[in-house]
């Protein structure tokens, strides 16, 4: 009776894909179990592969997760790039509210795609502890980065109030997170392109400068507070 044995990848492009292979299980496994209860042998498995295999091209199940995690935020910054290539090019040259609808659609939709990533992104992030905290704030900040470039450009161009733009950016991005978060149990009853809408309402409904008459800022009867014994 023989048996075949997967072996290790020898070229470049079989390491490659190898790796894929071992990094798409592992999300599903982390996704599935926890990233503590989650162990190599049950990522190994899942993959279909000898357990040692593993290292052979991950050094633990921290680089492992450290490698997956890069991966998901290049894909995601991709996908991002891409949508919001496609609504105008850059910050600089396409209308803010097309940028803002463009991006948080387009994260939505990443998501909605990709309910793994919004698990171990928004799920577990919290209980991974001191090892991933800077790695993961480091994730965060970058896209906190590419939020922030649309608001200060939109701001230049007069379509945001003059906030401090990192502080939107965290607003932004904190709002869209909870929302994805809240779709790994319900959906509420819409699409992802409609959770997209809501959002770009809101915020750009908060967000624009308002333009007070001089008349509205003077005080009337209807504002005046009465003290007692005044």
């Amino acid at each position: 009776m023989s048996t075949t044995r997967r072996r290790r990848a020898v070229s470049d492009a079989d390491k490659s894909q190898r790796r894929d292979q071992i990094m798409a299980a592992a999300k599903g496994v982390f996704a599935r179990k926890g990233f503590h209860a989650t162990t190599i042998a049950d990522i190994a498995k899942q993959a279909g592969l000898a357990y040692g295999l593993i290292y052979w091209y991950f050094e633990s199940k921290d680089d492992l997760f450290h490698s997956l995690m890069a991966a998901e935020e290049d894909a995601l910054r991709a996908h991002l790039a891409r949508a919001m290539g496609a609504a105008g090019g850059s910050a600089d040259s396409a209308g803010g509210e097309a940028l803002f609808r463009a991006g948080v659609q387009a994260t939505f939709e990443f998501f909605e795609a990709d309910k793994a990533t919004v698990k171990l992104l928004f799920r577990d992030a919290h209980a991974l502890g001191d090892r991933f905290e800077k790695y993961l704030g480091g994730i965060y900040e970058r896209f906190i980065d590419d939020l922030e470039t649309v608001i200060v450009a939109a701001q230049e161009r007069g379509e945001v109030i003059a906030a401090p733009p990192r502080m939107v950016a965290y607003t932004l991005a904190a709002l869209v997170g909870q929302l994805a978060h809240r779709r790994l149990s319900t959906d509420d009853g819409v699409t992802a392109a409609q959770v997209a809408e809501f959002v770009v309402s809101l915020v750009l409904d908060g967000l624009r400068p308002r333009r007070v008459a001089p008349e509205a800022l003077a005080p009337t009867d209807s504002y005046v507070i009465h003290r007692p014994g005044l």
